[in-house]
């Protein structure tokens, strides 16, 4: 049996190897995806001349503005607040051209504007394959989830693949542990490191031990890879066997063709007005911050947090309403930490992986786990390459001719 399970982490651990330093380097870069991206473009995050926070009835006026100014595209998501000095950073996406009953080409799906004097300061493609200054955290993010694999006929193929190498990844964290608890007498060598011997005893415990000591931080990591991955394929159904599931508004309506998007009868403002009635009413403190259309369903948002919390730092996140567009009538909710318990503990898969439920120090200890990630794969494939090596020498050590004596001591001509 443990011959067996040896073979079977041996391959399952050369597949996954590549994807898993991918994602280990990449996962522990994008912890700081907002800090670093706003480092490398101020002029995509700093308003200049600095600007006061943005009012909500600002923000729509200059949604409106860059919908009237570029009738191509349509604002998807608008902040309605900002922090004061930030820039108004709004994702947008195509409409459709009416000539060619296709989507209009548009070479950019991300906006920035002074809030104060509405000039454009930087427009990019987020996830765009370029390693540019601009577009160089969004690539990193999206490699890490997706290997930047191309969709097709319908289907997300990097999602798909990345979900089945996280399967494959958290068969493996049990098998591993197996394997690395030979037995009783010796449980202590799996928990040690042999420092000063180096070389390949300590590349060994490396990726033995070192897996051993955040084994429980590992398969969090790959449950939860599965989870946002092949969430809908495998998880939900899963945790729907064991819990009752609240029903998502966007599962009820079926998926739009990309060139016949719904199209809104209300506005983003009255979508606003009818959440912010709803949270009055639900007591909510924390003010309306963002809001999106989800054309695909023909679906609102609106998203309620501080300015300086709209990434959702700390819990499980912020509280969205969603409106239906066709007539403003009510959807349905996403209220972190209530539900069943399987609706929290899908909620909790995306603060999990990226260790925002525990704030800064969560963020901290999930770039170093990418880091550890990026250690055990390169450090599984040194061993497999080195045992591969000492085996094959035999058998190439018999095919060689047989050579001359060395001599021991050779002269100088020789």
């Amino acid at each position: 049996m443990r011959r067996t399970f040896t073979t079977l982490h041996r391959w399952l651990g050369l597949f996954t190897a590549i994807f898993l330093f991918v994602s280990g380097f990449t996962g522990a870069i994008i912890s700081w995806d907002h800090e670093l991206d706003e480092a490398l473009n101020p002029q995509l995050f700093k308003a200049t001349p600095a600007a006061a926070p943005l009012e909500p009835a600002r923000a729509l006026a200059l949604a409106d503005e860059v919908e009237q100014n570029d009738p191509k595209i349509r604002v998807q998501y608008l902040p309605l607040t900002t922090e004061a000095g930030h820039t108004l950073g709004m994702f947008v996406a195509p409409r459709v051209n009416a000539e060619t009953d296709a989507l209009h080409e548009v070479d950019y799906n991300q906006i920035a504007l002074n809030p104060s004097t509405g000039e454009v300061q930087g427009r990019r493609m987020w996830g765009e394959i370029s390693l540019s200054r601009e577009n160089l955290l969004p690539f990193l993010y999206k490699l890490h989830y997706t290997m930047h694999l191309p969709d097709g006929f319908g289907i997300e193929w990097g999602v798909l693949f990345m979900g089945i190498v996280g399967l494959v990844w958290a068969l493996d964290c049990f098998i591993s542990l197996w394997i690395s608890f030979p037995n009783r007498k010796v449980w202590r060598k799996s928990f040690a490191f042999r420092w000063k011997q180096g070389g390949r005893r300590l590349n060994f415990d490396l990726h033995r031990s070192g897996g051993v000591w955040v084994w429980l931080l590992l398969l969090t990591l790959a449950v939860t890879s599965v989870s946002m991955n092949l969430g809908d394929e495998i998880v939900r159904p899963v945790v729907a066997q064991l819990s009752t599931l609240t029903p998502s508004p966007f599962d009820e309506i079926e998926h739009a063709p990309e060139n016949r998007p719904h199209i809104p009868a209300i506005s983003r403002g009255q979508a606003i007005e009818l959440a912010r009635a709803e949270a009055q009413r639900r007591g909510w403190s924390a003010p309306a911050g963002g809001v999106f259309y989800d054309a695909d369903h023909g679906i609102y948002g609106v998203g309620f947090f501080e300015p300086e919390n709209s990434h959702g730092d700390g819990g499980l996140g912020n509280p969205w309403l969603y409106y239906h567009g066709r007539d403003g009538s009510y959807a349905g909710n996403d209220v972190p930490g209530t539900g069943s318990a399987g609706d929290i503990f899908l909620q909790a898969q995306f603060p999990l992986h990226s260790g925002r439920l525990f704030g800064l120090a969560g963020r901290v200890l999930v770039s170093l786990l990418g880091a550890v990630v990026a250690m055990l794969s390169v450090t599984g494939i040194v061993i497999w390459a080195r045992r591969r090596h000492t085996r094959s020498r035999p058998s190439a050590l018999a095919n060689e001719p047989p050579r001359a004596p060395i001599l021991a001591n050779p002269s100088p001509s020789s």
